[in-house]
């Protein structure tokens, strides 16, 4: 996904610094809208399996001071190792799915600029 979102991104921002002369911006609006919709929802699966991930780490996190079995230090030390990239697939999400915003915003400021 991480590729997936970085690419779109790239080939969005090389329209938008080279635009071919007859550029309908509104269409590509309409385009880059579509993706929007499939990256926020990327982001909102991933944002509740991510906080479900955190919350069962707290709970083998208490499980281990608790109890003080090896059992769950294991499994914290195997979750906090997965917690960790996942964090960070969901940030790259979160932060692609803002700059996107930003485009769109740029393509509905030069759709006025052209029409004004």
């Amino acid at each position: 996904m991480r590729k997936k979102i970085q690419g779109y991104i790239k080939r969005i921002d090389e329209l938008l610094k080279n635009p071919p002369e007859e550029i309908d911006y509104e269409k590509e609006q309409e385009k880059h809208l579509i993706q929007i919709q499939f990256f926020m929802h990327e982001r909102l699966v991933h944002e509740f399996i991510m906080i479900l991930f955190a919350l069962l780490t707290v709970l083998v996190f208490i499980m281990t001071v608790m109890t003080e079995k090896l059992l769950f230090v294991l499994l914290l030390i195997v979750l906090l190792v997965l917690l960790i990239p996942y964090i960070a697939h969901y940030y790259v999400l979160e932060n692609g799915v803002q700059y996107m915003y930003e485009q769109y915003d740029e393509m509905e400021r030069r759709k006025e600029k052209g029409n004004g």
